[in-house]
């Protein structure tokens, strides 16, 4: 089984992703938790200039492309071959991401977006998508809240820089995607407390096992 957490910046889904590895691990099953940008020895190079405030010359097409480029590692050399094995892997952010950072809120062509996922990555989606949603004002508070207290790098800031109306771009691509895709997408509340988020999560879950 695939599964990916989905936000934006502060919505929680790296900690989420972890309880519910946890949980998963304590019923039996053998989990692989992994993310996008990285994921990868070559992914995490990749991830290095994406997310760098540096980087804040980087052109929309440029962007995506690096984001192609660690997403074709990503695949071929871990999700694909753990899925082989039998194991459930857990990515905290995959193609939805591209589709509403550099499609909804860059400008790109949502469909071009598409198409080169289907074309060069025979369209693989998870089996399920967990969209952690809360308003960009208190995602963002919380992320610079983490890099304050030095439990996010600063060094992978550059999307926490962004406008208040970029991250609304970005949550308002994520909830057209929900709405598209209902049977894969499910939409927790992601501004409840932790442990709330979790018991959504698992409830949700609780239909595929």
């Amino acid at each position: 089984m695939f599964i990916t957490l989905e936000g934006i910046e502060g919505s929680g889904k790296t900690t989420q992703m972890r309880q519910l590895s946890a949980s998963l691990e304590n019923r039996g099953h053998s989990c692989v938790l992994t993310r996008e940008p990285g994921g990868t020895v070559l992914g995490e190079r990749i991830r290095a200039i994406l997310l760098d405030p540096a980087s804040n010359e980087l052109v929309p097409t440029a962007e995506l492309l690096l984001y192609m480029a660690d997403r074709a590692q990503h695949i071929n050399s871990l999700i694909k071959p753990c899925l082989a094995d039998g194991k459930i892997v857990l990515c905290d952010r995959y193609f939805d991401a591209t589709v509403v950072y550099q499609g909804s809120a860059r400008g790109l062509d949502t469909g071009l977006i598409c198409d080169l996922h289907r074309i060069i990555f025979d369209d693989l989606k998870p089996d399920i998508t967990f969209l952690l949603d809360l308003a960009p004002q208190i995602g963002l508070a919380r992320a610079w809240k983490q890099l304050d207290i030095g439990t996010r790098s600063g060094s992978e800031s550059r999307f926490e820089e962004e406008t208040i109306s970029f991250h609304e771009k970005v949550r308002a691509g994520y909830l057209e995607l929900a709405r598209s895709e209902p049977k894969r997408f499910r939409v927790v509340d992601g501004s409840k407390n932790e442990k709330q988020v979790q018991a959504d999560i698992r409830d949700a879950l609780a239909e595929y096992f």
